[in-house]
């Protein structure tokens, strides 16, 4: 269900500020929103009562029927770590693969394709728009390191005139993917205003040791359950965003340096609705500032998020947070804007930024969480990660580190 929020929102959002257009489109999808939310509501509520009862209600389980399936990929990627797991597609620029470019490797999906597609790709700097579109579902991507397979663009909302969604380098429409050993970047820089480096709108889906840079924008988690696991994201303002359920565990954020009188802010969560069970979790990270930045990073001001959307859902737990991090912890949209609503919460941090003696005292920000209610957002809970995680070959936490 939270999945028919995100798509309205892209559609929504899809258009300029001041469109006209995107007023007549936000009318339109207005009821079906509320209605949306309502469902969620009361299934949510039906999960607290089961709950009581020791009883759990799966939906995603159900939505996801068809345990032969899963059966098969948990099979193919216990082999993932098998150097002579054989791929289906190998892409190499120098001509050594069957395709040159991951466009053409992801062209050559079969139609009613069962299974894992692995796609290998070899060393190299792709400069490419790739996109795994709806019907290539469960397309396992690796190469040979984040720094040796990469994967570029720098089309931007600036300097191209195009909506943020559009200026992504690689994009995931479909359900199950997974990138392993891959670097994705945007290179348009923070002049370049939004620009983003992936975009994926992809349920139980993992990006593992991989590197995505950028600037403003840099990953848009569009929707559906993701976890990213020892990975670095580097950015500048709102990098981390989106309308998803996505986990950041085990990973370096690196904070770069903005343009001149510009702020950072590590996230911009998407959630619109109360009911809707999305959000993101940095859960065992460090939050660092890039070498660049380092000389300015007590003038030019950092903050873990600002609310994008009225529910907007970020939680930070467990990780390391450099001096770069303002007192206050978060910052406000626009004025008052969505201050009650909000979920900012954070538990079991450390570091030099991480003390919350002086965080912003918002009806939503709860700055102590217990360890019950951390539980909430671990891989297990928040993303039901036992049921699909495994599948990935990730190696995770479920729960609290400590």
């Amino acid at each position: 269900m939270s999945y028919v929020i995100s798509y309205q929102e892209l559609c929504v959002d899809g258009f300029d500020e001041d469109s006209t257009v995107r007023t007549d489109v936000r009318q339109s999808t207005e009821v079906g929103s509320q209605l949306t939310d309502n469902v969620l509501t009361i299934l949510g509520g039906i999960q607290q009562v089961l709950s009581s009862f020791g009883l759990k209600l799966n939906l995603t389980s159900l939505a996801s029927a068809g345990g032969d399936q899963d059966d098969h990929h948990r099979k193919l990627l216990s082999k993932e770590n098998d150097p002579k797991m054989t791929p289906n597609a190998v892409v190499a620029k120098d001509g050594s693969g069957q395709y040159k470019t991951i466009s053409a490797a992801l062209a050559a999906y079969p139609k009613n394709f069962q299974g894992r597609y692995v796609i290998y790709v070899k060393a190299g700097v792709y400069a490419e728009q790739a996109k795994v579109a709806k019907g290539m579902k469960n397309v396992y991507m690796y190469g040979d390191g984040p720094r040796k397979t990469i994967v570029t663009g720098h089309l931007s909302y600036a300097k191209d005139g195009l909506g943020t969604w559009k200026t992504a380098s690689f994009i995931v429409e479909e359900d199950g993917f997974i990138a392993r050993s891959m670097g994705f970047q945007n290179t348009a820089g923070p002049e370049g205003h939004q620009a983003v480096a992936v975009r994926s709108l992809s349920d139980r889906s993992a990006f593992i040791n991989c590197r995505l840079d950028g600037f403003q924008d840099t990953l848009c988690y569009q929707g559906g359950r993701q976890l990213f696991r020892n990975c670095v994201l580097s950015g500048t303002i709102d990098f981390l965003f989106g309308y998803g359920a996505v986990v950041v565990q085990n990973s370096l954020i690196i904070v770069r340096k903005p343009m001149e009188n510009q702020f950072n802010t590590v996230t911009a969560d998407g959630r619109k609705e109360r009911g809707q069970p999305t959000g993101i979790v940095i859960h065992n990270c460090r939050i660092v500032p890039e070498l660049k930045l380092t000389p300015d990073r007590l003038t030019v001001k950092t903050y873990l998020g600002r609310p994008w959307k009225a529910y907007a859902t970020t939680v930070v737990m467990e990780s390391q947070l450099g001096d770069l991090i303002q007192p206050e912890g978060w910052k406000p949209w626009a004025g008052s804007m969505f201050l009650d609503t909000l979920y900012y919460a954070e538990y079991g941090n450390r570091g030099p930024g991480a003390s919350t003696a002086r965080r912003v005292t918002w009806k939503g920000v709860h700055s102590v969480l217990s360890r019950s209610d951390a539980m909430r957002w671990t891989v297990d809970s928040f993303i039901q990660g036992r049921e699909w995680v495994a599948n990935t070959g990730a190696n995770v936490i479920y729960g609290l580190k400590a």
